[in-house]
């Protein structure tokens, strides 16, 4: 194991990966995201209270115990609002496998497995019972591909391809089972999906009233049509 201490990685980084270049950088927090970002001061708030627990469509309990804590530390929870947590990212990523995801199954299966060993062996516990500051050191090691017991494209692969998917349970449309009361949204400043814009929100200022409402929720393209077109009921992809 590297003696070296955690990188910290800016939210304002990883925002700008979904189209919020332009957040300010505010001061920082512990954790593996380090910096925090906060796109636009109404934005801000009180942490709100963690979910309870998703019925699982395929992960394991045990799986879903370590990938929620990943997410968690991707996207943390910070004073001045939710994360991937609240988001309910890795309910987003456990429906996904069944459907636009469910090439990743296997790879998840290694993965997940992969870091609660790494856990177990290097820390002695399980990766979800470990402190926040052993979390984001053993993470560390993985995104730079140096833990062991990863198959394939090894640690660094697994971590990448689960931080797009924290991304995507966070930032996108809520249909897809995150962004849980689109918190994600509110998080970057986005104010919400509109079927037409004025000269005044083009000029946002002052900032546009937000919506908070699914694409599927406009009579232009339906969770109805959404069905038809992924096939069977329960068998559904992203769009």
């Amino acid at each position: 194991m590297s003696g070296d201490a955690p990188r910290k990685i800016s939210r304002r980084t990883l925002l700008k990966g979904v189209g919020t270049a332009g957040a300010a950088a505010v001061g920082a927090q512990t954790g593996l995201l380090g910096d925090v970002a906060a796109p636009v001061a109404e934005a801000a708030q009180q942490p709100a209270a963690a979910p309870g627990r998703d019925v699982l469509e395929h992960l394991t309990a045990a799986e879903a115990d370590t990938l929620n804590a990943i997410v968690a530390r991707i996207i943390p929870t910070d004073n001045r609002g939710p994360g991937a947590t609240e988001a309910r990212a890795g309910r987003y990523i456990d429906r996904a496998l069944g459907g636009a995801l469910a090439d990743s199954r296997q790879a998840y299966t290694a993965g997940l497995a992969a870091v609660d060993g790494h856990a177990r062996s290097s820390r002695r516990a399980p990766f979800h019972q470990l402190s926040t500051a052993d979390q984001d050191s053993l993470l560390t090691e993985i995104a730079g591909g140096t833990a062991p017991g990863f198959p394939g494209g090894g640690s660094a692969a697994f971590f990448e391809m689960v931080r797009a998917h924290t991304i995507q349970g966070t930032f996108g449309d809520p249909y897809y089972g995150g962004n849980a009361n689109f918190v994600g949204w509110d998080l970057i400043g986005y104010p919400g999906i509109r079927t037409s814009v004025t000269a005044a929100d083009q000029r946002m200022n002052p900032p546009p009233v937000r919506i908070h409402k699914s694409a599927y929720d406009y009579d232009m393209f339906t969770k109805a049509a959404s069905a038809s077109l992924n096939g069977a009921k329960g068998s559904w992809r992203l769009v």
